[in-house]
């Protein structure tokens, strides 16, 4: 019987009393609660994963994989990866490998600018108070420096700000109502910057609703960084890409046919860009980064015209076929988790990037790089049978293998085309083994 989940005081508890009263109440066994308390890591401490989030009863690790062969903008870099689905490391350093051969990635990445949101409602008359608003533009600006002025010391700062007027086309029609939209658009140098920003709009509203004569609501980043883009590019000789039994021809008609496919079917592109976020939220979350800023921002991004699309294109130039990623990019390389874990700041350190810009232009480089390896795969073998060769060694694992027996098996499964843990288990009594 399960009891219930309101636990008042549970945040004052120590780890083993949580765990304890998690137990009492039925929620885990004290197998599975032991489980928890031996969840103990090298790499970050209890006593720091406890600081970082709320109600912390244990750890939760992942495999660090290394993407390797990666040559952008003309320098070498190994990249941590923190992924749990097999072949993602393999694909993407595959790929890597194929445009290190011709050239490397050309990445371009913008200023860190984010944009803040500040929503204000009730104003008289719209559009003199946005009047209002922008002619206090100089104002307003070297308020939001003073309220962090040590980014403008670095080099950032308040760059700009407008105003939106968001109106129903037909308010008899409409449930929504009338509204004001100040736009801040602030240089967060190598802080990815969501509490500066925020600290800024709260600072401002004060000033924005004596100047508006309305009512300030919502104040707060917008993870739309669009005024903070990267954009990766690589271009390879058709010759260069026969693989598989296929002709470089074919293999380069598949890409191009897959990404015409995505361009055209928001079905298509959302699995398209799936497979992108698989490189990039691997070594967002190896590096400290909020990855699901990440993908909001990159989401958005494709949608903006109202038709959902890719964030990556291929198409031929004569004989080469050459791939373009353009997406926002919010990201750091000082705060957040990067202060505090260990393994965090040792990941950093082994990409030796040396602004946000660079580490944007990684992940940029990844995204690409592991949207040619599935792309490549889909139009010529399929998927699969790259796929599940990797996969069939956690399956193995999962059904009980170990050691040299995991190889045994998987190649086995391979052989049989049935990759299932049912088989595999099958294949170990057969062995002899448990």
């Amino acid at each position: 019987m399960v009891g219930s989940s309101r636990i008042p005081g549970f945040y004052r508890l120590t780890r083993h009393e949580r765990v304890a009263r998690l137990e009492a109440a039925g929620f885990v066994t004290a197998e599975q609660g032991a489980l928890l308390l031996a969840s103990e890591g090298a790499a970050l401490p209890f006593a720091v994963a406890d600081k970082m989030i709320e109600n912390v009863v244990g750890l939760f690790e992942l495999p660090i994989g290394i993407g390797l062969n990666f040559l952008i903008n003309g320098r070498d870099y190994v990249v941590p990866m923190v992924v749990e689905e097999p072949s993602i490391v393999a694909a993407v350093s595959h790929a890597a490998a194929l445009v290190r051969d011709a050239g490397g990635f050309e990445v371009v990445a913008d200023n860190s600018v984010m944009t803040g949101q500040i929503q204000i409602v009730g104003c008289s008359d719209p559009a003199a108070a946005m009047e209002r608003i922008l002619a206090e533009r100089p104002r307003l600006l070297a308020l939001a420096d003073s309220l962090e002025p040590g980014m403008r010391a670095r080099g950032g700062g308040a760059s700009d700000l407008d105003v939106r007027w968001i109106r129903p086309r037909d308010s008899s029609a409409s449930r929504h109502r009338s509204m004001l939209v100040v736009h801040l658009y602030f240089d967060t140098r190598d802080a990815m910057g969501a509490n500066l920003i925020n600290t800024i709009c709260e600072g401002l509203a004060d000033q924005l609703e004596a100047i508006s004569g309305g009512q300030v609501f919502l104040r707060i980043l917008s993870n739309l960084a669009d005024r903070r883009r990267v954009r990766a590019r690589c271009r390879l000789p058709v010759a260069n890409l026969a693989w598989q039994g296929f002709s470089g021809t074919e293999v380069a008609d598949g890409i191009v046919r897959a990404s015409e496919f995505a361009e055209c079917d928001p079905y298509r592109a959302a699995t398209h860009n799936k497979g992108i976020m698989n490189g990039i939220d691997a070594v967002a979350i190896a590096t400290g980064q909020d990855w699901r800023a990440i993908e909001a921002g990159a989401h958005a991004f494709v949608a903006l015209d109202g038709q959902y699309g890719p964030m990556a294109r291929w198409w031929l130039e004569g004989e080469a076929l050459v791939g373009e990623l353009d997406i926002p990019m919010a990201v750091g390389i000082v705060g957040g988790p990067i202060r505090l874990h260990p393994m965090v700041k040792a990941l950093l350190s082994m990409l030796r990037v040396e602004t946000a810009g660079e580490l944007g232009s990684v992940l940029a480089a990844v995204g690409l790089a592991q949207n040619l390896a599935a792309i490549k795969a889909l139009g010529t073998t399929g998927i699969q049978r790259g796929h599940m060769a990797l996969h069939a060694r956690s399956v193995a694992a999962t059904a009980g293998a170990e050691g040299d027996v995991v190889e045994q098996i998987a190649a086995q499964l391979v052989a049989e085309k049935c990759v299932k843990v049912e088989r595999a288990r099958e294949l170990l009594a057969m062995h002899g083994l448990p």
